[in-house]
This record gives C-alpha cells, structure tokens and sequence, in this order.
C-alpha cells in the first residue's frame, strides 16, 4: 500500500526543484504585481488599486530612461568586447601549452573569487592615479574586466567537451583551418558562447558596486534605482523590471526551442 511517506520519499526531488523555482521567481512576481499598483504615497510599497498608467508611461520618470538606455548600452558594449576575448581566452588555455599557463588561469578566474567591493576600490583606485576621468570608459572597462571571467568559464567548459576528432575530419576532407572553424568548430562551441553573452550582459546591466564607484557623475539605471529609493520608488521601476525579465524569459524558451529543433534535424 502506498502511504504519503511512501508518495514523499519518491516525489521529493520533484518538490525540492519546485519550491527552489518557486522561491527564485517569488520576488518577480511581486515587481510584475505592483508594476500595475496605483500608490497612494511615493513609495510603491503597499497595493492600493490596479492601474494601467505606469505602463501606458514607462517614461514618465525624469532621467529614468536615459539612465536605462545608457545601461543598455554599456551592458551591449562590454558583452561584445568581454565575449570576443573570453572566447580567444578560453581556446588559447584549452589548446595550447604555455609557460605560466597555470597562471594565467589563476589571474582569470581571480576576479569570481574577489569580493566586488575590494575590485571596485582597486579599478578607482587605478583609473584616479592614471589621471582617468571617472564617466562611461570607466565603467566600461570595469564592466569588461569582471565579465570576461564568466566568459572564460562559461566557454572554457563548452570547449574541453568538444571532440577534437570531429575536426581532425575537417581537415582530412580538405577543409581549411577558417572553415574548419566556421563550421565546425564555431558552431559546437557556439552555447558555451551564448551562455557566456547572456550571462555577461545580466551582470553588466545588474552590476550596482563596481559602477558607483566608479561612474563619477554618470548614473545608469542600478543608480538611479538605488537613488529613487531614498526619495520614493515610482511605479515605473517596477515596469521596467518586468519588461526585462519577460525578455530573458522569451530569449531563454527562444534558444531552448531552437536547440530542440536542432536535434530533431539531426540524423539518427
């Protein structure tokens, strides 16, 4: 017979994963909520009434979407630049022998073990003695350099997985060291690449301590968000917010049901 210790013991991995993924998305759906709230106050802590206006208006907070539109900006700039040189990175420390190659991967993944704080007081502390005017480049090189080790780790991973026959075969039927890339190599390695894109754009356009210490007068839309905070949180904020997270969301079923359709085109 079966008891409910019985149905517990052989559910509870499925309930463990359940109530994770329940309480990752909880704090999504109480921004996606009060982004229809009509606060009463300036602060959009408490539900008053449902309203439309905040998302017939996602603008209509003074130098919000400037400050959303420069994080956008930055997060694109430093994803391109730290995915082009983790991915460079990734294959150089996967494929070749070379000296302090054990110190080179070091120094790599030393920024994921360093507390951001003690980087961002670093890089301030660089750019100040270099006579650097804190702004945009600032924190643009900022954003690259503690993103490029999520790349390499991200692409890292993809590339020790590969199966250097399949372009050993490329070579024998008489493909060229670019097209073996281009279609060999570039294409398998092309998730751990994806992966390390996404994940290096959420934590530029997240990113919070690095960027205050380093932004000088220049206020991206973590800033703005922790700025609002101390006067009032407008309706707005929470819009933004999830306009964001249904985009990750799409961007995330889009590469999963486009790798579905990949194995199924493949030949059993």
């Amino acid at each position: 017979m079966r008891t409910p210790l019985t149905w517990l013991r052989r559910n509870l991995v499925v309930i463990a994963g359940l109530a994770t993924l329940a309480y990752m998305i909880l704090p999504n759906v109480v921004v996606t909520v009060f982004s229809f709230n009509n606060p009463s106050g300036r602060f959009n802590y408490a539900w008053q009434e449902f309203s439309l206006d905040a998302w017939k208006d996602p603008c209509g907070v003074a130098d919000m979407c400037g400050s959303l539109g420069l994080s956008l900006q930055i997060a694109l700039w430093s994803t391109l630049a730290a995915t082009a040189l983790g991915t460079a990175i990734a294959f150089a420390l996967v494929r070749y022998r070379f000296r302090a190659r054990g110190a080179v991967n070091s120094l790599i993944f030393l920024p994921m073990a360093m507390p951001e704080i003690v980087m961002a007081a670093s890089l301030l502390a660089l750019f100040l003695n270099m006579g650097i005017q804190l702004g945009f480049w600032t924190i643009l090189i900022a954003h690259i350099m503690f993103c490029l080790s999520f790349v390499v780790a991200a692409v890292k991973a993809r590339v020790l997985s590969m199966d250097p026959r399949l372009e050993e075969a490329a070579r024998d039927l008489y493909a060229g060291p670019v097209q073996t890339f281009l279609r060999v190599t570039l294409p398998i390695a092309a998730p751990g690449i994806a992966a390390g894109a996404l994940l290096s754009f959420a934590l530029s356009f997240d990113d919070f301590i690095i960027t205050n210490f380093n932004s000088g007068n220049t206020v991206t839309f973590p800033m703005f968000v922790w700025g609002s905070a101390q006067r009032g949180t407008p309706v707005q904020i929470n819009v933004i917010g999830t306009a964001m997270f249904v985009i990750a969301v799409l961007v995330v079923f889009a590469g999963q049901m486009a790798g579905n359709r990949r194995k199924k085109a493949q030949p059993k």
